[in-house]
């Protein structure tokens, strides 16, 4: 993650394992050192704020690091920064548009300059009532995909595609696979519960924290024996990044690498065998 230094406003903001400020060749050299002495290696470096926020100043932050993000990334020899394409909550997507495209063609083109391709995120980014009633990341669904890569028609503007998002909006995470394939740039394996106790007494209609929690692959609703079969038909051979956001394991160290270990025992045979 890439973050810029400063307290974070929200829950798993604020991260900054690389400091796109002023980065540097040397810092870059430094980090992949790093990685290969610990066997590990960059998938994407990642900054998720939101560029299309009413405040003008918020929204300018956020598209300047994204900028540095980008120059950072191409230092480190990656081809890719996920993001969110970022919105105006209290506004429709319709009334979004313009400032989407205004804000986000300059972005592409600026990433293609670089040889970096924008993978964005499918999060709603509404969960509680200051994300109300649209959510706070405008490309969520395969309608407003369609509408994004036919105004910004470039190879270099894609997603970070996360099953469990559709799963949160009630809808098939499998579905929009064979259509968008060649837009898939980057995977999260991360799992969702549906408390249907909750739902039952707030409604669907409630601020969705009230009637769901995140979880590992393997511990929440998804058949991804079914999704990742789905996944193999497409053309996707990038990378499977667990995402741990499952407070069942706490919040130290140690349960979060117990998560990614358990994660990849279930995942690692439905991604080996046939």
């Amino acid at each position: 993650m890439s973050w810029p230094v400063g307290k974070a406003d929200r829950k798993y903001a604020g991260v900054t394992h690389v400091k796109a400020n002023d980065f540097t060749q040397a810092q870059a050299d430094e980090v992949n050192a790093l990685c290969s002495r610990y066997g590990v290696s960059l998938t994407a470096l990642g900054y998720y704020p939101n560029a299309l926020d009413p405040d003008p100043e918020v929204a300018q932050v956020a598209v300047s690091h994204l900028r540095n993000v980008i120059l950072a990334a191409e230092k480190l020899g990656l081809d890719l920064v996920n993001t969110f394409a970022g919105r105006d909550w209290t506004r429709s997507v319709d009334d979004n548009w313009p400032r989407f495209l205004e804000t986000w063609r300059p972005l592409v083109a600026f990433a293609e300059d670089h040889g970096i391709r924008i993978g964005v995120e499918n999060c709603p980014m509404y969960f509680t009532g200051d994300e109300w009633p649209g959510g706070k990341n405008l490309m969520t669904t395969p309608v407003i995909w369609r509408r994004a890569f036919n105004d910004i028609p470039s190879d270099h503007f894609g997603l970070n595609y996360d099953p469990s998002h559709f799963v949160l909006q009630q809808m098939d995470p499998s579905s929009p696979l064979p259509e968008f394939q060649d837009k898939i740039f980057h995977f999260h394996a991360k799992d969702v519960i549906i408390r249907r106790d909750h739902m039952n007494e707030v409604g669907i209609f409630a601020h969705p924290l009230e009637w769901h929690d995140s979880r590992i692959p393997g511990s929440g609703e998804m058949d991804w024996k079914q999704f990742i079969g789905d996944l193999k038909e497409t053309s996707y051979r990038g990378p499977v990044c667990i995402e741990v956001e499952d407070d069942t394991f706490g919040n130290s160290l140690e349960g979060r690498q117990k998560a990614l270990v358990e994660a990849g025992n279930f995942l690692r045979p439905l991604l080996v065998n046939p």
